[in-house]
């Protein structure tokens, strides 16, 4: 399923280039918040309704937000997942420690202390961080007191019980990846990334795969489909 969205503003078509059914709902009009909120209930039962059909649903959008909306899909369907947290960042900001403002950057810690009461936090023990080279020092300071586990690429593993895998292609260093709103240089390769990634998901542990894609719309469309299909299995946009 593509959600073709970076945060509440809807991508251009071309933006996540694959052959698959779009989830793109007009969003009401208010802040940010209530959009987004909007956005990830629909996701959220889009994707409960697919694992209660016994399927492994995959969602690509345009940032990490909508990984929440994934995260409370798979409980909607009676499911507590840890979660694998592939990201060249730490996504670990709050509000009052982030000095851009971004909120894409506040999406892992969002999972982890929600920002609105009706939502369950996720445990830190149940949540393994990779790669997340690039951290600012308020992000590496929660990290250095939290039991959220960082790994390389390379040395990820597959927690017990049921797993959403959670992607940001800007983990992948961004020499292999051009167009990136937020590259970081000195990752590991696209080829490691794809074995890591083929490696949990051969498992049969992973519920929900979520892949993002922060990255400037109609740049490198054939090394974006190609990534894509890849990743997914999922064939890409003729």
């Amino acid at each position: 399923m593509l959600v073709p969205y970076h945060q509440d503003q809807r991508l251009p078509d071309d933006a996540l280039p694959l052959d698959a059914p779009r989830f793109a709902p007009a969003l009401p009009d208010g802040d940010l918040w209530d959009r987004l909120a909007a956005l990830h209930d629909g996701v959220a039962e889009q994707v409960a309704a697919a694992i209660r059909r016994g399927e492994r649903p995959t969602v690509v959008s345009g940032d990490c937000l909508i990984a929440l909306g994934v995260l409370e899909g798979v409980r909607r369907a009676g499911l507590e997942p840890s979660v694998v947290w592939f990201d060249a960042h730490g996504d670990l900001h709050t509000p009052a420690s982030s000095t851009s403002g971004y909120v894409g950057g506040m999406a892992l810690r969002f999972a982890i202390e929600p920002p609105a009461g009706d939502l369950t936090p996720l445990a830190e023990e149940c949540v393994t961080l990779v790669d997340a080279r690039d951290l600012d020092p308020a992000e590496a300071e929660y990290l250095a007191t939290s039991a959220v586990r960082r790994v390389p690429v390379a040395d990820v593993e597959i927690p017990e019980g049921p797993v959403l895998l959670h992607v940001d292609l800007d983990v992948i260093d961004s020499a292999e990846l051009p167009g990136l709103l937020f590259p970081a240089p000195d990752g590991p390769t696209r080829s490691a990334v794809l074995t890591a990634v083929r490696r949990l998901l051969d498992s049969g542990r992973v519920a929900a795969l979520h892949v993002a894609c922060p990255w400037e719309p109609g740049r490198d469309q054939e090394n974006r489909r190609r990534l894509l299909s890849e990743l997914t299995g999922l064939p890409g946009q003729p």
